[in-house]
């Protein structure tokens, strides 16, 4: 189901946002039995709190939500979203004082707190609505939400129903949607066109490997998007144990990821040229997959020695990268749920990126506190170069020794762009671990809404 406001012309009552200093002002506006019944309630405007008030007659004449207090709200967001599973089933309309920014953030967290993910089971919700408030943009918040349930879904949808081939029809769906063009290369063909890692970490899957390709807008400046699209991860050969396998359908959340921006982006009719990139995988593990001590070819010429088959991610991307670096577009992304060293580093919440460009890197760090999708910059160090050269071929693809996984990953795939000069790499999680405001267990976004907020500056839109 889209996540969507209620119609501006149904019937609504008050859903009155307030922060603890903003009740002590809204109640000194109040009835004298408002006044009485908020008090015997004991409602504090906490975060996420709810009180319902009544009218005269013992019916609903509007609802209360608390904002809470700034430390409330720098440990968690989305407050609204957070009052939406306790509101009684009706629809209303917002009242608050509320910069545009922050609106924005709350009512899209008041859509999000409605997704659930239903494909094996009936979760349909009947609870609150909202009429969006005229001074915030519905269409805007509506896309970016649904872009977002787009992610969500793809990556909590299990490798039984989301390997390479349903990755496919999922870009495909969407190439339709908006009019792009979309084209894929599949199987031993991956080999004529000149993408011999993605052939070699797909190659041992019953479903074969692929590279996704979609294009959309016909001017504007150029955005490549690359997103890892691993569908199952089972190590390969160093196989993984089942505690670490057990999140392996998640491991194409970089597609996901950038399949949701993409939605945004068309859906808004952002003013760019937008390219897709998508190698498609599962890494399998047969007679014919590859093995530690394998030297596989690259698309960009460079030799990669694999010392860990279970660092695949990188060499998937390593070939869409240099094909998006081909044509030198403005700005390449790519996003990629590739190793755990991110999430010692930074924990689940945090999208580690970095960047080329120190503006880029300022434009992402602005439009994630603008929007609350929180980031943080980490660097290419060209001290650890030696790290990825293991001597016997151009690159070693898991560097022993344990130190520096997510930086030295990332100056992996730096390698294969030389061209473009604006790179943004993202090693996301992309899970949510414990239900949060808005944020069910399961899949979830990173940093498409950063990059949404931050394109007008890095694209100079």
């Amino acid at each position: 189901m889209p996540l969507t406001f209620a119609a501006q012309q149904i019937a609504s009552v008050p859903l009155t946002l307030l922060s603890p200093d903003g009740l002590t002002d809204w109640l000194d506006d109040q009835p004298d039995r408002i006044k009485a019944w908020v008090n015997a309630s004991d409602f504090k405007a906490g975060f996420g709190t709810v009180l319902v008030l009544p009218d005269e007659i013992g019916g609903i004449a509007g609802a209360l939500a608390g904002s809470g207090s700034d430390e409330a709200r720098q440990r968690s967001r989305f407050a609204l979203a957070s009052a939406r599973l306790k509101l009684p089933a009706q629809t209303y309309h917002l009242i608050s004082d509320l910069q545009a920014d922050d609106l924005e953030v709350e009512l899209l967290g008041w859509l999000l707190a409605g997704y659930s993910f239903d494909r094996y089971r009936d979760q349909t919700s009947f609870g609150a609505t909202l009429v969006c408030p005229k001074e915030a943009d519905a269409t805007r918040i509506e896309a970016i939400a649904n872009g977002e349930a787009l992610t969500r879904d793809l990556i909590n949808t299990p490798a039984s129903d989301m390997g390479p081939p349903d990755l496919e029809l999922a870009a495909r769906a969407l190439a339709k949607t908006y009019g792009a063009a979309i084209d894929v290369t599949l199987g031993d063909a991956l080999l004529e066109q000149n993408f011999p890692m993605v052939h070699a970490v797909g190659r041992a899957a019953s479903r074969a490997p692929r590279l996704i390709d979609m294009r959309w807008g016909r001017s504007g400046p150029t955005l490549t998007l690359v997103g890892k699209g691993v569908c199952f991860d089972t190590g390969g050969l160093n196989l993984k144990p089942g505690s670490s396998m057990g999140l392996m359908k998640k491991d194409m959340g970089g597609a996901a990821t950038v399949l949701g921006l993409a939605k945004m982006i068309m859906s808004l009719e952002l003013p760019l040229q937008l390219r897709v990139l998508i190698p498609a995988v599962e890494n399998s593990v047969s007679a014919d997959a590859f093995r530690p001590q394998d030297i596989l070819n690259s698309r960009k010429g460079l030799t990669v020695e694999i010392n860990n088959t279970d660092a695949e991610g990188r060499l998937v991307l390593a070939d869409a990268l240099a094909l998006a670096d081909e044509e030198t577009p403005d700005v390449i992304v790519s996003m990629a749920t590739l190793t755990g060293a991110a999430r010692v580093a930074v924990g689940p919440d945090l999208a580690p990126f970095y960047a080329q460009l120190d503006s880029s890197a300022a434009a992402l760090e602005s439009g994630a506190k603008q929007v609350q999708d929180p980031v943080w910059r980490m660097p290419f160090w060209q001290p650890y170069e030696t790290m990825i050269e293991p001597g016997i071929a151009d690159l070693d693809n898991a560097p022993k020794g344990g130190f520096a996984g997510s930086i030295t990953a990332a100056l992996f795939l730096r390698r294969f762009v030389t061209e473009t000069p604006n790179y943004i790499h993202f090693d996301i999680y992309g899970w949510q671990p414990n239900a949060a405001p808005a944020r069910p267990k399961g899949g979830v976004g990173q940093a498409s809404r950063a990059l949404l907020a931050s394109l007008p500056k890095i694209l100079d839109l």
